[in-house]
């Protein structure tokens, strides 16, 4: 049993969570992301998570998550390895930078699926289903709806879902209906978003950037794809934060339905937009409950054709939609059902809160590995 250090812990409430590790490794931290920054400091066979320090867009959170970071590594001078996210602009890692020891980039969605395996002392090869707002992908792409092959150091993209534009950017996971736009666009009915949102004041500006695809990058998130049913169904067009207009969707889904044919997979690409052009004109609810229950049909789906191709049948979930209850149960329920093996974080967030984890064991693993 390793000594406690000097955050003591068990009471101390800088700490979130204490995870008990498989085996003894080398005392590494992971930095967190952007989102929800926390830091986990692995010391032999525990790993101490702290909580959250909020999103890194302010003074006090920054100044709240270098406090966090003084006293985690108060009682651990000897870092073999600091990770942190693959984005540059990260505090979290310029702050990985400043220590005084070697840094690891790590994949967003890999640390992800990271932490949910080893949460469960899981250090084989795993599927990992990681669904979320945004990581940044190893060509500078926004990822966030992955299917990734873990094992260890090692990550492979199987599959990912279909693309959809941002337009305006960052901007767009603040307002549902610019998704919204951007699926009717891709459904061929951009013609329809300057009447379907007139309330909008730029509304005929988006239409022409779609067309011209100006400041509308691509990404596979399935929080934008949550977004953009939101829109097309007139819930919250506009949100006071990211993630409002998908949370209110979710209490609107009190009978998940299956929309026949409501998705393809066609080399590992999960597309929903035969779902996308079935919710426009659908009632609130009657749009959530087909919503909910197509997505987790289709993903059950893709990950059960993974498991076939790569005969892997331990699935680690990972990512912030999986806050999500009503699609996270749904789709555990059906992937056990067809005899895979399903990990969900237990004393971790499955949200960024967790991600520190993931990036840890990265480090460790790769102190290992090289020294």
């Amino acid at each position: 049993m390793q000594s406690q250090t000097a955050l003591q812990p068990q009471t101390s409430d800088a700490i979130a969570a204490v995870i008990t590790l498989p085996r003894s490794l080398p005392t590494v931290i992971g930095m967190g992301a952007y989102l929800k920054a926390s830091l986990c400091l692995i010391d032999g066979d525990h790993a101490l998570v702290s909580r959250s320090a909020g999103d890194m867009s302010t003074l006090e959170a920054v100044e709240d998550y270098q406090a966090l970071l003084v006293g985690l590594t108060a009682d651990a001078p000897n870092l073999t390895c600091a990770a942190h996210d693959l984005h540059p602009d990260f505090q979290s890692t310029a702050e990985a930078e400043a220590l005084n020891c070697p840094t690891l980039p790590v994949q967003h969605h890999h640390a992800h699926t990271l932490a949910t395996a080893w949460e469960h002392g899981v250090d084989t090869p795993v599927l990992g289903l990681s669904l979320d707002g945004f990581g940044l992908g190893p060509d500078n792409e926004s990822w966030g709806g992955e299917l990734l092959r873990v094992d260890g150091l090692e990550y492979k993209r199987v599959g990912h879902l279909s693309r959809l534009a941002q337009p305006g950017g960052d901007i767009a996971a603040r307002e549902p209906w610019r998704m919204a736009a951007a699926a009717l666009h891709a459904l061929g009915q951009g013609s329809k978003i300057a009447t379907q949102y007139s309330d909008q004041p730029h509304a005929q500006m988006l239409s022409q950037m779609l067309d011209k695809g100006f400041n509308c990058p691509e990404t596979s998130s399935c929080g934008r794809l949550f977004d953009a049913a939101c829109g097309l169904l007139n819930i919250l067009p506009v949100s006071e934060f990211e993630g409002q207009a998908p949370m209110a969707m979710e209490a609107l889904a009190t009978a998940p339905e299956i929309l026949t044919g409501g998705w393809t997979i066609t080399n590992g690409v999960l597309d929903f937009s035969p779902l996308l052009a079935r919710l426009p004109g659908l009632d609130a609810n009657d749009g959530a409950n087909l919503f909910h229950g197509t997505l987790a049909a289709g993903l059950t789906d893709w990950v059960l054709k993974a498991r076939d191709q790569s005969g892997l049948d331990i699935v680690a979930f990972g990512g912030g939609c999986f806050l999500n209850r009503v699609m996270t149960g749904l789709l555990e329920s059906a992937l056990a059902s067809a005899g895979m093996t399903v990990l969900k974080p237990i004393l971790l967030s499955p949200g960024d809160a967790g991600l520190s984890f993931g990036q840890a064991i990265a480090a460790a693993l790769f102190v290992e590995q090289t020294s």
